[in-house]
């Protein structure tokens, strides 16, 4: 029974092993082929001053809502259009300012005609990407990407396994194209991914820092007395110190109190106890960074500078509590 049970073990990761290695030989095959088609597709995407439509049916419709999610979420607004749908009224949802992307590996899926044929009447840019270089959807297409001829995963060679894979990864290729060309920055990427660990991954420090009354600022000529009151008020347990120009010359922070602290301390003023050049950040800096940096130097505080003059203050408190890690 153990044997049995072992021998069903041996066969299940068998059989993944060889699934994964049949869909990577298949993207493999993709990369090779690709050739002007593929930069084709990509100028008709980039002359559409509209939305990138994307539609197929069965498992190629599953492709095809993740590749038009993948489009517009790295720049390129897309949207998923149900071929079957599309019959039904929802080709006014398509209009002559658009692309279509239409997905089907054989390329004579029929629930695709009417979306095919519209494009055509209005002379909306058709990309097809289809297993078969003679099919219909590759003769009416602007653009036709052929899939390489690749093995299915499915034992029986039925199930859409490897083809898919194949679609999906072509659709990553052509999201990411597309972005590139664009010169789709981090900054934009955070725009349309405000929630979640991404969102956060990619704050800015700008966007949790404290700023103008709120920043503990003094001159050289406080005196020390003075100087306590304002870190006792902002609450940040310490104060830059900022010349006439405003520009940031050092920090008093409870360390240097310690290192001062004498009879003739309330004489002294804030110039003769700060350290001078503290570490900054700047204000586009990322959250996570202006974190990893307090965290690796056992400090709580950064001034935020910009030009040489604070504009505020990032607490390691702020940075945990928007959820940077």
């Amino acid at each position: 029974m153990v044997a049995l049970l072992a021998d069903e073990s041996q066969s299940g990761l068998s059989s993944a092993r060889r699934v994964l290695r049949l869909e990577a030989a298949g993207i493999e095959a993709l990369a090779r082929s690709l050739d002007d088609a593929f930069t084709r597709a990509l100028d008709l995407l980039a002359e559409a001053t509209g939305r990138v439509i994307v539609s197929g049916m069965g498992k190629s419709g599953h492709v095809a809502r993740k590749v038009a999610a993948t489009l517009a979420s790295t720049g390129t607004p897309a949207s998923f259009v149900h071929p079957a749908e599309a019959s039904h009224g929802d080709l006014g949802m398509v209009t002559t300012h658009d692309a279509v992307i239409a997905f089907s590996n054989s390329g004579e899926t029929p629930e695709l005609a009417d979306l095919v044929n519209y494009a055509k009447r209005y002379q909306i840019p058709l990309i097809g990407i289809t297993g078969r270089a003679g099919s219909t959807l590759a003769n009416a297409a602007d653009a036709a990407l052929v899939l390489p001829n690749s093995q299915e995963a499915c034992p029986m060679g039925l199930a859409p396994t490897t083809s898919t894979t194949v679609m999906l990864a072509l659709g990553d290729a052509i999201a990411v194209a597309m972005l590139e060309r664009k010169g789709f920055s981090a900054d934009d990427f955070h725009a349309l991914h405000p929630g979640g660990k991404l969102g956060r991954k990619l704050l800015r420090v700008g966007a949790i820092m404290h700023s103008g009354e709120a920043v503990p600022v003094a001159t050289p000529e406080t005196p020390m007395s003075e100087a306590l009151i304002i870190m006792s008020s902002k609450s940040f347990g310490c104060v830059g110190i900022v010349s006439d120009a405003g520009r940031l010359l050092g920090i008093v922070t409870d360390g240097d109190l310690r290192r001062h602290m004498s009879d003739h301390f309330p004489s002294l003023t804030a110039g003769e106890v700060m350290t001078a050049n503290p570490k900054t950040i700047r204000p586009d800096a990322l959250a996570s960074e202006a974190l990893g940096f307090m965290t690796s130097r056992a400090i709580t505080n950064l001034f935020v500078v910009e030009d040489g003059r604070p504009v505020g203050i990032v607490h390691v408190h702020d940075c945990l509590r928007a959820g940077v890690d």
